[in-house]
């Protein structure tokens, strides 16, 4: 029964260590910046207001969904922003 528990505690602590691995991969990346209402659908790089996963946005120019570019390019793309919409 010890092993079991074990196991399981073995398996729980990989996973918190992945999940944390992936956000952090997602975090800021140097020379980009976060440009929302630019996306196609299905291609945003991380969450919305209305999911939970990277290229999961449902329509294209989503203002909640984000892609990353090369900073100080979002605002010369019609429709982007720095900040999400409603």
């Amino acid at each position: 029964m010890k092993h079991s528990k074990t196991v399981v505690a073995s398996a729980i602590t990989g996973l918190f260590a992945l999940f944390t691995v992936s956000g952090a991969a997602l975090a800021a990346k140097p020379g980009m910046e976060k440009c929302y209402g630019i996306a196609k659908s299905g291609k945003n790089d991380c969450q919305t207001g209305s999911s939970s996963c990277a290229g999961t946005s449902t329509e294209d120019n989503q203002k909640d969904a984000w892609i990353y570019v090369p900073e100080g390019t979002c605002s010369k793309i019609t429709g982007g922003s720095t900040e999400p919409g409603e």
